[in-house]
Protein backbone atom coordinates (compact mmCIF):
# COMPACT_ATOMS: atom_id res chain seq x y z
CA UNK A 1 0.00 0.00 0.00
CA UNK A 2 1.47 3.52 -1.00
CA UNK A 3 2.32 5.86 2.12
CA UNK A 4 1.39 9.51 1.82
CA UNK A 5 3.67 12.19 1.41
CA UNK A 6 5.49 14.04 3.86
CA UNK A 7 4.46 16.74 5.58
CA UNK A 8 7.99 18.18 4.23
CA UNK A 9 7.16 18.16 0.42
CA UNK A 10 3.82 19.32 0.94
CA UNK A 11 5.02 22.60 2.51
CA UNK A 12 7.23 22.97 -0.55
CA UNK A 13 4.82 22.19 -2.93
CA UNK A 14 2.30 24.62 -1.40
CA UNK A 15 4.70 27.37 -0.51
CA UNK A 16 5.82 27.15 -4.56
CA UNK A 17 2.10 27.27 -5.69
CA UNK A 18 1.17 30.27 -2.84
CA UNK A 19 4.14 32.24 -4.78
CA UNK A 20 1.91 32.54 -7.40
CA UNK A 21 3.49 29.30 -10.05
CA UNK A 22 1.07 26.92 -11.73
CA UNK A 23 -0.25 23.66 -10.02
CA UNK A 24 1.36 22.06 -13.22
CA UNK A 25 5.08 23.29 -12.93
CA UNK A 26 4.80 23.19 -9.17
CA UNK A 27 4.01 19.05 -10.23
CA UNK A 28 7.15 19.01 -13.11
CA UNK A 29 9.37 20.82 -10.32
CA UNK A 30 8.47 18.42 -7.58
CA UNK A 31 8.03 15.44 -9.29
CA UNK A 32 4.60 14.69 -8.07
CA UNK A 33 1.39 14.51 -10.29
CA UNK A 34 -0.83 17.49 -11.12
CA UNK A 35 -4.01 15.46 -9.91
CA UNK A 36 -1.58 15.58 -6.31
CA UNK A 37 -0.88 19.32 -6.71
CA UNK A 38 -4.33 20.16 -7.16
CA UNK A 39 -5.95 18.16 -4.51
CA UNK A 40 -2.83 19.56 -2.26
CA UNK A 41 -4.46 22.93 -2.53
CA UNK A 42 -8.24 21.58 -2.13
CA UNK A 43 -7.33 19.93 0.56
CA UNK A 44 -5.66 23.20 2.46
CA UNK A 45 -8.27 25.09 1.03
CA UNK A 46 -10.97 23.29 2.90
CA UNK A 47 -9.49 22.03 5.83
CA UNK A 48 -6.43 24.51 6.53
CA UNK A 49 -4.40 21.18 7.29
CA UNK A 50 -1.44 20.11 5.24
CA UNK A 51 -1.74 16.70 7.22
CA UNK A 52 -2.80 14.21 5.14
CA UNK A 53 -6.18 12.03 5.26
CA UNK A 54 -5.79 9.10 7.25
CA UNK A 55 -5.69 6.08 4.65
CA UNK A 56 -7.79 2.75 4.66
CA UNK A 57 -11.86 2.41 4.92
CA UNK A 58 -14.37 1.41 7.16
CA UNK A 59 -14.18 -2.13 8.36
CA UNK A 60 -17.94 -2.24 9.02
CA UNK A 61 -19.93 -2.58 5.70
CA UNK A 62 -24.03 -2.09 5.21
CA UNK A 63 -25.04 -5.81 6.74
CA UNK A 64 -23.02 -4.92 10.43
CA UNK A 65 -25.63 -3.13 12.03
CA UNK A 66 -27.71 -6.14 10.43
CA UNK A 67 -25.71 -8.90 12.26
CA UNK A 68 -28.01 -9.96 14.51
CA UNK A 69 -31.03 -10.16 12.40
CA UNK A 70 -29.19 -12.34 9.70
CA UNK A 71 -27.52 -14.65 11.53
CA UNK A 72 -31.05 -15.13 13.69
CA UNK A 73 -32.97 -15.83 10.19
CA UNK A 74 -30.50 -18.09 9.59
CA UNK A 75 -30.69 -20.16 12.64
CA UNK A 76 -34.19 -19.65 12.80
CA UNK A 77 -34.88 -21.11 8.96
CA UNK A 78 -31.22 -22.72 7.73
CA UNK A 79 -32.61 -23.44 4.71
CA UNK A 80 -33.00 -19.84 3.71
CA UNK A 81 -31.45 -18.77 0.50
CA UNK A 82 -29.22 -15.67 0.03
CA UNK A 83 -32.39 -13.79 -2.47
CA UNK A 84 -34.55 -14.14 0.40
CA UNK A 85 -32.58 -12.90 2.86
CA UNK A 86 -32.16 -10.29 0.60
CA UNK A 87 -35.62 -8.88 0.60
CA UNK A 88 -36.05 -8.87 3.86
CA UNK A 89 -33.49 -6.73 4.23
CA UNK A 90 -34.64 -4.67 1.57
CA UNK A 91 -38.24 -4.72 3.56
CA UNK A 92 -36.03 -3.12 6.46
CA UNK A 93 -34.33 -0.46 4.19
CA UNK A 94 -30.99 -2.11 3.46
CA UNK A 95 -30.62 -2.99 -0.46
CA UNK A 96 -28.59 -5.45 -0.64
CA UNK A 97 -26.99 -7.92 -3.08
CA UNK A 98 -27.38 -12.11 -2.67
CA UNK A 99 -23.52 -12.13 -2.80
CA UNK A 100 -22.94 -9.61 -0.36
CA UNK A 101 -24.33 -11.52 2.39
CA UNK A 102 -23.17 -14.96 1.56
CA UNK A 103 -19.53 -13.45 2.22
CA UNK A 104 -20.90 -11.67 5.35
CA UNK A 105 -22.13 -15.06 6.28
CA UNK A 106 -18.44 -16.56 5.76
CA UNK A 107 -16.85 -14.04 7.71
CA UNK A 108 -19.23 -14.85 10.61
CA UNK A 109 -18.23 -18.67 10.31
CA UNK A 110 -21.24 -20.18 8.44
CA UNK A 111 -20.39 -22.05 5.33
CA UNK A 112 -22.09 -24.43 2.60
CA UNK A 113 -20.64 -27.76 2.78
CA UNK A 114 -21.57 -31.09 0.59
CA UNK A 115 -23.70 -34.07 2.22
CA UNK A 116 -23.17 -37.34 0.96
CA UNK A 117 -25.49 -37.33 -1.31
CA UNK A 118 -23.94 -34.32 -2.91
CA UNK A 119 -26.41 -31.55 -2.49
CA UNK A 120 -25.47 -28.40 -0.57
CA UNK A 121 -26.47 -27.97 2.80
CA UNK A 122 -25.42 -25.34 6.09
CA UNK A 123 -22.77 -26.13 7.90
CA UNK A 124 -21.58 -23.93 10.55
Amino acid sequence: MTQPFSIDLRKRVYNFIEQGNFRRSAAGCFCVSVSFAIALMRHVKETGSLEPLPCGGTKTGKLAPHQNYILKRVKEKPDITMPELASELEKRGTKVHPSSISRFLCRNGYSYKKNFEGRRTRAQ
